[in-house]
């Protein structure tokens, strides 16, 4: 099928149509696949097609996702969504930001968030600063080279030690604005109706989906 003009010039996507998930991580798979699961799209990973990961080279959010949503496009010829996604501390001006995942990089190429999450209260020590938040930018693409980006920020403070087993990534050292947990022991119904993937996630939705 081919997309339809939405308003303002935005693409949508159609039902009944497959979508390429540019990701190799189960944790994300999982939750945007829980948010398109209401609008018909037949999903898949670029991990289960076995896409090879692109060079993220940008410096912002959105430049990675991008890379990532234009070569899963292109490789398949399908339209893809890419997740880029980090957390900030502003103890550390923003870092680890786009350099997220690369903080929990091990040498056999395996991610340790608790070392990441350990690094991070190292490296703020005693700042009195503990605000934090969770960044997600997600970028449809089209074979064609045609994007649609959307970004969504939660804010919040850090904690550490971490706390709780839900979630992924630095989600146990978090705190949202407004809760007493953090997004490693809320349930997962709750950390998805505020997330940061979430609000990016309602800006695409609006934009593109059927």
């Amino acid at each position: 099928m081919s997309p339809s003009a939405g308003s303002g010039g935005r693409r949508r996507l159609l039902r009944g149509e497959t979508l390429i998930l540019a990701t190799h991580n189960a944790g994300k798979l999982r939750e945007v696949a829980a948010l398109l699961a209401p609008f018909g799209l037949t999903v898949e990973s670029a991990g289960a097609r076995g896409l090879p990961e692109p060079t993220e080279t940008e410096t912002s959010f959105i430049g990675n996702a991008r890379i990532k949503a234009l070569a899963a496009a292109r490789a398949t010829g399908l339209p893809a969504l890419a997740d880029d996604s980090g957390f900030s501390a502003a103890a550390l001006d923003g870092a680890p930001g786009v350099l997220t995942a690369d903080w929990a990089m091990q040498p056999d190429g395996s991610r340790d968030y608790a070392k990441a999450m350990a690094l991070v209260a190292e490296r703020c020590g005693d700042h009195p600063d503990r605000r934090a938040w969770f960044s997600c930018a997600l970028v449809f693409a089209w074979p064609d080279g045609h994007t649609e980006d959307f970004l969504g920020e939660v804010h919040g403070r850090w904690v550490f030690p971490p706390r709780g087993g839900q979630g992924f990534g630095y989600d146990p050292m978090f705190i949202p604005d407004g809760h007493a947990e953090t997004f490693g022991e809320m349930a997962p119904e709750v950390k998805h109706a505020i997330s940061h993937r979430a609000r990016a996630f309602a800006l695409l939705q609006a934009a593109c989906l059927p």
